[in-house]
């Protein structure tokens, strides 16, 4: 689907690494290119043309945003460097003001870092209490289980709506109906979701959402922050200088300009924010539905394919991201990826940033498949041929 869109290919590469980066389209390339050669300008900083232009489609990205995830107002819409950054932004400019002692915050086991590391800092800061939600026996989150978890003093939910090890499809809308009945706000990272399944803030309810760009088809180093415009309003700055303030004097006095504007303080990525725009634009155009569907028809022939191998143990067959987590008896994760990369295989291999999902899979180390949209069943193929003669392993690796 589109590979020819996409210059890395050329390289004679199979990457099923999407999890981690995806590859970009020439488009997003482009946009980031025409910038820089056409009308490289600060943004909201001149009284000139071209400074005027990288106004508009700079702030036409938060459009893009809106529409993408049908957000109510553009002002709803703040950029980040990526989901760490909002997820901290949020953290600490938020819930950092509003929880107390006791109050209680509840994630996963399979969370990704930068949705665990912030609450336990905010753990240690002010007595919060971070719990678990349990998970099934497929690692999923189950409404009921939400449920269990709930107590009087549970104040936030925080889960990803895509995992990025176990690849599970949280339950997001029911998730939102039942917490905002005991007066729960809900934090959803959409790292792993938003190039993947539709994303509805709107129909879900949704109180905060954080993505990245470059897990999108777009460039590394941005991403945004969605919040219901009353809670946006309440995040407190965690960075100040330039842009984001109306003015101050020497006496101290500071004012603020409105919300987004007073979370993006100094100069903003900008050429990546456009590139992020048209990442956005190029996967409108694809069709969310459509990748969806060629993903899940890929994960399906990818674990029939895999089953056949002989000692192939795969942690998470029954879930329907399409993301495979994987070993081979007897031999390590890395190993396996080095020897697939001898291949021109790319895959992932560690824990994938989820350092506590030991405590589910019993493992350290998996390797781990995360498809895009230009991932085809020939490659899948190629990767089983490999695969098959692993017995070449410790020729090709040492």
């Amino acid at each position: 689907m589109n590979r020819e869109d996409i210059p890395m290919l050329k390289q004679n590469i199979i990457y099923f690494d999407n999890g981690a980066t995806t590859l970009k389209p020439q488009t997003v390339i482009d946009a980031e290119v025409d910038y820089y050669s056409n009308y490289c300008a600060n943004a909201h900083r001149g009284d000139y043309k071209i400074s005027q232009k990288v106004d508009s489609m700079y702030e036409g990205v938060r459009s893009k945003i809106r529409k993408f995830i049908n957000a109510k107002e553009d002002s709803e819409i703040a950029f980040t460097s990526g989901t760490t950054d909002g997820i901290n932004k949020i953290v600490f400019g938020y819930f950092q003001n509003k929880l107390n002692k006791y109050d209680e915050v509840l994630i996963t086991e399979s969370e990704h870092a930068s949705n665990i590391l912030p609450w336990f800092i905010l753990e240690k800061k002010i007595g919060i209490k971070v719990k678990y939600i349990k998970l099934n026996n497929n690692n999923e989150v189950t409404i009921e289980n939400v449920k269990k978890a709930i107590t009087p003093n549970t104040k936030v939910i925080s889960v990803a709506h895509i995992t990025n090890v176990i690849g599970d499809i949280r339950p997001i809308k029911e998730i939102c109906t039942l917490a905002h009945k005991n007066n729960i706000l809900v934090l959803v990272d959409g790292a792993q979701s938003l190039s993947h399944i539709k994303t509805d803030v709107q129909r879900d309810d949704i109180d905060f959402l954080v993505g990245s760009a470059h897990k999108m088809y777009g460039p590394t180093g941005t991403g945004f922050i969605y919040a219901k415009f009353g809670l946006l309003d309440q995040i407190t700055p965690t960075t100040y200088g330039g842009g984001m303030n109306a003015m101050f004097l020497n006496n101290g006095y500071i004012e603020l300009r409105e919300i987004p504007t007073r979370l993006e303080a100094g100069t903003p990525n900008i050429a990546g924010v456009i590139g992020m725009g048209a990442a956005i634009d190029y996967l409108e155009n694809i069709g969310i539905e459509n990748i969806s569907s060629h993903e899940h028809n890929l994960k399906q022939y990818l674990l029939e394919r895999l089953k056949k191998i002989p000692n192939i143990e795969i942690y998470n067959e029954k879930n329907i991201g399409s993301i495979v987590a994987f070993n081979i008896k007897d031999i390590f994760s890395q190993d396996l990826a080095i020897y697939l990369d001898k291949h021109n295989i790319c895959v992932r291999a560690g824990n994938h940033c989820a350092k506590i999902l030991n405590n589910i899979f019993n493992v350290n180390n998996t390797c781990r498949i995360s498809f895009g949209f230009y991932n085809t069943t020939k490659e899948i193929d190629e990767l089983i041929k490999v695969l098959n003669n692993i017995d070449n392993i410790w020729k090709e690796i040492l």
